[in-house]
């Protein structure tokens, strides 16, 4: 079966995209990997309105990709801060390619706002396909594709 003759109701990027895939979702990734934990932080710093990011964290919460703590400061009410879970890391990756690719086709002349570096050598960072057994970086014309176990015909 080609990917020509495979249905796509199952594909798991375009249910990952349902998750993750709208901008603001992404960009709360980036913050929330970044550090940021509240709510009045993720708003000022990405700028969205309170319902749009509201809901956001909402459908990342349901989706297990963050989850909510309680939080409260002497003489406030409690609150909730949005960390990340494992599931959610498991997006780190992801997020370095992105910004890999951004670095190198969108940066300003100057270079990228953010470095991210290894903490034990201080080398920069990328992304790389690797095989399970460890060969690679791997490019484009090394991989094949083929039906998974979950493979339908389109139809």
């Amino acid at each position: 079966m080609s990917w020509l003759e495979t249905s796509t109701d199952n594909c798991t990027v375009h249910r990952t995209l349902d998750l993750v895939g709208e901008k603001w979702s992404l960009l709360l990734l980036r913050d929330a990997m970044n550090g940021v934990r509240r709510f009045d932080d993720f708003r000022r710093h990405i700028g969205l309105s309170e319902a749009v990011l509201a809901d956001r964290l909402r459908k990342l919460v349901a989706a297990g990709i963050l989850e909510s703590v309680a939080y409260r400061e002497p003489g406030s009410r409690t609150r909730y801060e949005y960390r990340l879970t494992r599931k959610g890391w498991d997006l780190w990756p992801a997020m370095i390619a992105l910004k890999q690719w951004g670095d190198r086709y969108t940066a300003d002349p100057e270079g990228p706002p953010l470095e991210v570096h290894h903490a034990d050598c201080g080398e920069p960072l990328r992304a790389a396909v690797v095989c399970e057994a460890g060969h690679g970086p791997l490019i484009p014309p090394e991989a094949r594709t083929r039906p998974g176990p979950s493979a339908r015909p389109l139809g």
